[in-house]
């Protein structure tokens, strides 16, 4: 990546997305005047991102410590190697993300269930998948991933097998922990969900939104065009009179 394309991403994902697209286009214009035509194409192929992956970038660009923790989870959870070990880190993923996504929120007042949940999602995804890691900062929307639990990690398996150990009935502490633990899933799983469906409205608002202004701007089109038309009529109607009345001076005239 190029210096100009590089400060060209950390300025346009840093910045508010309403701003996003008008800032684009000039930095793409300042790249061809600057005679680098590839970079102001890639300048201008950069996409807007959503509300809720702006609000990631934001914060992974303002503290560079979000994404060595995010990575230092993520590769705990891949080395993790016995069920103790797992439950606790599931916790502590979800305080780390809690805490993140408190943090990524708090310059945004009363934020929707909505756009917090996908940033929930986005900062989940980037533990579970290295693809998403790799890409924050310039998130062009929320993301997440289709595991449960502790996420899709491959966990190292013991050194050596061991005889199963006998099975004890549960007490009753450990049974309401499963309990609870299947419930979380069971959350985790419509809060995806609910992710999904929030990310789908959000797109069909914009496309509706951006449908409202392409007819508003026809009509206002229409509209000039017809006053352009009567204009043309009156015109029209002004010279034929002249026509007549000329026709009919000339033709007295000549009697």
């Amino acid at each position: 990546m190029t210096d100009l394309l590089a400060a060209a991403q950390a300025e346009l994902y840093a910045a508010d997305p309403d701003s996003f697209t008008a800032r684009r286009n000039e930095l793409a214009a300042s790249a061809r005047e600057a005679g680098q035509p590839s970079e102001a194409k890639q300048i201008a192929g950069l996409r807007k991102p959503t509300r809720s992956a702006w609000i990631v970038n934001r914060l992974v660009r303002s503290d560079p410590a979000v994404r060595s923790r995010l990575d230092a989870m993520a590769a705990d959870l891949r080395e993790a190697a016995d069920g103790a070990r797992i439950r606790e880190l599931t916790t502590a993923r979800s305080r780390l993300i809690g805490e993140l996504t408190q943090a990524a929120l708090a310059g945004v007042p009363a934020p929707p269930a909505a756009l917090r949940e996908e940033v929930t999602a986005t900062l989940d995804a980037a533990i579970a998948d290295p693809d998403v890691a790799g890409r924050l900062g310039t998130l062009t929307r929320a993301e997440q991933y289709a595991g449960f639990g502790a996420g899709s990690f491959t966990f190292a398996p013991p050194a050596r097998k061991e005889p199963a150990p006998e099975k004890k009935p549960k007490d009753g502490a450990e049974a309401a922990a499963e309990r609870a633990a299947r419930r979380q899933e069971k959350i985790n799983t419509a809060e995806r969900l609910l992710s999904d469906a929030s990310h789908a409205l959000e797109s069909a608002l914009a496309a509706e939104r951006d449908l409202e202004q392409t007819v508003r701007g026809l009509e206002d089109e229409l509209a000039a065009a017809r006053q352009r038309l009567a204009e043309a009529r009156r015109q029209s109607y002004k010279a034929e009179s002249r026509q007549n009345k000329a026709t009919r001076e000339l033709d007295r005239l000549r009697e």
